[in-house]
């Protein structure tokens, strides 16, 4: 594994403004209808918050490196070796489509540690966003996440 391939990537359109699909994710409100179950506070650059999946036992500590309104999201989340920093980038198509594509890269570990963390966060994140165009689109909360992933990969 090289540089160039540790990272994990999903992108899909959501038909909403641009500013509602931002604020998807910087308001944990919102976010918990199709993601974490708890977030302890808004993304603002160089905040420190916390994100919790009730269902897995799971909470993990995130830091906010920048924030551009409506353009991008970067943070840095976990810890140890299961460090890593995500990015969300939105693009206005038009004013009622927005495209959204999520970078998570800088993972630690040897080479088939790495891999599997990439396969597991572009898993993940195409379900963060299904479940996002959903929730958005029809008021659907599909519970992917809480579905997607099996109690042993978990701790449980």
């Amino acid at each position: 594994m090289t540089a160039d391939n540790n990272f994990a990537q999903a992108e899909l359109g959501i038909r909403k403004p641009v500013n509602a699909v931002f604020e998807a994710f910087i308001d944990p409100e919102i976010t918990a209808k199709f993601w974490f179950t708890h977030g302890t506070g808004r993304l603002v650059s160089g905040a420190k918050v916390e994100w919790k999946w009730d269902m897995y036992h799971l909470v993990v500590p995130v830091t906010v490196k920048e924030i551009i309104e409506h353009q991008k999201i970067h943070i840095e989340w976990g810890e140890g070796m299961h460090r890593s920093e995500v990015v969300w980038e939105f693009k206005a198509v038009n004013d009622q489509l927005t495209f959204v594509t999520i970078r998570n890269f800088n993972f630690l570990g040897n080479d088939d540690e790495q891999v599997s963390q990439v396969r597991d966060s572009t898993k993940g994140f195409t379900f963060v966003l299904s479940g996002l165009k959903a929730w958005l689109e029809h008021g659907i909360r599909l519970r992917l996440v809480e579905d997607g992933f099996p109690q042993e990969m978990m701790g449980e």
